[in-house]
């Protein structure tokens, strides 16, 4: 009996020991996920082991190495430095010259005192710089991306400064004429060029490198912050060339854009590129703007394909649906594209054109393209400019009290439209 009290004793103590140590384990886990940003912080910087090589028969020994954002940082801008260029523009400005002439010269010498004043005439012209901004290489064979308000004079000569100091050349091929994007070409081969991301994967909040010509004077200026807002809609100033700009689907960053950072990338930590800088807030600290990368790669594709930028057309005309739409017009929705004539009388489905041929007929209501509502947040401009010619859509309309499902297969944009 007493041999049989211990043995219980003993298979009792066990037991408790074992409970005891699952709940310890329970119990840090629970503390660990709910532990203070610090703590949470420290444990995720261990992320990495590797296991170093040995011999045959020798003891394995593992290293643990700790990366830290900063590291991550400072290897991103290690690997895409040489792949961001200065963006500078030359042209021939006249070269003023100071002389002086007396006002009374047509009067009898001695009539007035010889006073003479300065005045100014063109004496020839010389090349100078007029403006610069910033671009990166996006191909090995010298495609490079920037903004369009960076090279939007046709008169000038382009040409891009290097991370080691060269000069080279630069082509317009093209200018987006819907968007602030162009694309340049150098001639050469074996560039360091950015990778592009994917701009729908982003998340507000994550952290984001911008690289740039600030200034126009300090080249390659690094700047880190987060992404801190997404799909903004600004309205840019522009110049007498650029003009007045409205920009969507804007990527808002609180890393420094200044003035000559336009066109350089915004980049996540992986060293992809997620958008071009594009705008800032003057009257704010750290509100900058950056085109998403998404929109940039239907340039790219057409630009390799086509050597142009062909853009998407439907052929409609339509009024966005709202509530005062809806009443007046005694729709059963209050979001959508109301199919109806222009403002001088122009038909709202164009001759020929992909809406016709898929049977839209003024009265219509799109609903839905390719299963997004259409309203002002999800504008039907904002869709196409993510589109290329030739891409099918599927729409989903309203017509007689019925919604109804049409197929539109886009074609190239006529040069009047």
């Amino acid at each position: 009996m007493d041999e049989l009290n211990k043995t219980q004793v003993v298979m009792l103590v066990l037991l408790v020991s074992f409970v005891t140590s699952l709940a310890t384990g329970i119990v840090t886990v629970t503390l660990i996920n709910q532990a203070p940003p610090p703590i949470t912080q420290m444990i995720g910087r261990v992320i990495e082991k590797t296991i170093e090589t040995v011999k045959p028969g020798e003891p394995i020994h593992e290293k643990t190495i700790i990366i830290t954002q900063e590291d991550m940082v400072m290897k991103v801008v290690k690997n895409v430095s040489s792949a961001v260029v200065s963006v500078v523009a030359t042209k021939d400005v006249p070269v003023m010259e100071e002389y002086f002439s007396s006002p009374f010269k047509n009067l009898p010498q001695g009539f007035f005192p010889d006073i003479k004043i300065p005045q100014y005439r063109q004496k020839g012209t010389e090349k100078k710089r007029v403006s610069s901004g910033s671009g990166f290489f996006i191909s090995k064979d010298g495609l490079i991306l920037t903004n369009k308000h960076v090279v939007a004079d046709p008169k000038a000569e382009y040409s891009v400064i290097m991370n080691d100091g060269r000069k080279l050349a630069a082509k317009v091929l093209v200018r987006d004429p819907f968007q602030d994007i162009a694309i340049l070409k150098v001639e050469g081969k074996e560039f360091n060029y950015i990778p592009l991301g994917d701009s729908r994967k982003i998340k507000v909040g994550q952290s984001a490198i911008a690289i740039g010509n600030s200034l126009g004077e300090f080249q390659n200026t690094v700047s880190v912050g987060i992404i801190s807002g997404l799909k903004r809609r600004v309205m840019v100033v522009g110049d007498a060339i650029t003009g007045a700009e409205e920009l969507q689907e804007l990527i808002q960053t609180d890393a420094s854009i200044n003035p000559g950072n336009s066109g350089g990338p915004l980049l996540d930590l992986s060293g992809n590129v997620v958008g071009i800088n594009t705008a800032m807030a003057e009257l704010a600290e750290n509100i900058g703007f950056a085109l998403p990368i998404n929109i940039a790669k239907r340039d790219i594709k057409d630009i390799q394909e086509f050597g142009t930028v062909k853009y998407p057309f439907i052929g409609i005309r339509y009024q966005s649906v709202n509530t005062e739409i809806k009443i007046k017009n005694k729709l059963p929705v209050d979001y959508g594209l109301l199919l109806t004539r222009g403002p001088k009388g122009e038909p709202s489905i164009t001759k020929d054109s992909p809406a016709e041929k898929a049977g839209l007929k003024k009265g219509d209501v799109i609903l839905e393209v390719n299963g997004i509502k259409m309203h002002d947040s999800n504008s039907l401009i904002s869709l196409l400019n993510k589109l290329r010619v030739g891409d099918k859509i599927k729409m989903k309309i309203f017509r007689n009290g019925k919604k109804m499902e049409l197929s539109v297969t886009l074609k190239e944009r006529p040069e009047k439209q």
